[in-house]
């Protein structure tokens, strides 16, 4: 694995190492209420991370070009922004970092829609 394949998937398995701690966090302090910044952690940046590299990676067309790297960059950001927002939210600090994060997020599966369907094969193929 390489390239935007190998980014996403690492940052993935980042992602899902720093979402099991935050779960241990909340069962050592019995405070669960930061859970949807744990689960948002935890599907947003392993699931979705680590699916956006396994398709780079099995279709290799796809991770040709820029729009791979912008959508690594949007996504990385989005998640960025949301988990911390979430926390934010909660806390009743304001929701701005997560309506952001959020807005991010969407850009960026939007973004892989469109890199999914250039990478489409021929009909004929």
């Amino acid at each position: 694995m390489r390239g935007v394949a190998f980014w996403f998937f690492v940052t993935a398995v980042l992602y899902v190492i720093a979402g099991m701690l935050f779960g241990i966090h909340m069962s050592v302090s019995q405070d669960h209420s930061l859970a949807p910044a744990h689960a948002h952690l935890n599907l947003v940046g392993w699931v979705s991370m680590g699916l956006f590299g396994t398709y780079y990676h099995v279709v290799p067309k796809a991770a040709e070009g820029l729009l791979p790297k912008i959508h690594f960059a949007v996504a990385t950001v989005g998640l960025w922004l949301l988990v911390p927002g979430i926390v934010s939210a909660i806390q009743d600090n304001g929701e701005t970092l997560a309506k952001a994060g959020s807005l991010l997020t969407v850009v960026s599966a939007l973004i892989f829609l469109a890199t999914v369907i250039r990478s489409r094969a021929p009909a004929w193929q």
